[in-house]
């Protein structure tokens, strides 16, 4: 299996066009439980350019009706990006301070309970997100309200 990298910038550049408005290639999530890991999913693809098709357990979006959860679930993209072992990114949880623009932090109760992502725009030393749900464009993550945060790094993309 080869390897690409990931394209920060492309994710970047996608969250500053989309943050606040929709791409009307996707469905908007906003009123099923929220739109966030939608929109961080579509970031995602625009830096990697590759899904992984695996029925159930892969990460891809076709249609509102033909998706894996992992495309809109906090959880379940989680799950994807760590344990993935075959197409498509993957990524490894690290501390704030190693995370950069076009990473995901995801946010939590002291319980374990994750329910916001954001994706990283700007570590300026502080970190700046974009997110749909509550739409944001270059927020200071430091003013969201969340008891933990766990900080996924996108390490690169596997091709077929």
């Amino acid at each position: 299996m080869q390897e690409i990298p990931y394209n920060r910038d492309a994710a970047v550049s996608y969250a500053r066009k989309w943050a606040l408005g929709r791409n009307p290639a996707y469905f908007n999530f906003e009123k099923l439980g929220g739109d966030c890991t939608n929109f961080v999913s579509q970031c995602i693809y625009a830096g990697a350019k590759i899904m992984n098709f695996t029925p159930v357990l892969g990460w891809y979006y076709r249609s509102s009706y033909d998706r894996t959860a992992s495309w809109t679930g906090v959880e379940f993209l989680y799950n994807f990006l760590i344990n993935n072992e075959g197409i498509g990114p993957y990524a490894r949880i690290v501390q704030q301070r190693e995370a950069e623009p076009g990473d995901i932090v995801q946010l939590g109760t002291e319980s374990g309970d994750f329910y916001h992502s954001p994706v990283i725009t700007a570590v300026t030393p502080r970190i700046l997100v974009a997110a749909h749900t509550n739409d944001s464009l270059d927020r200071p993550l430091s003013s969201y309200d969340y008891e933990i945060a766990r900080f996924l790094h996108i390490e690169g993309v596997r091709t077929g």
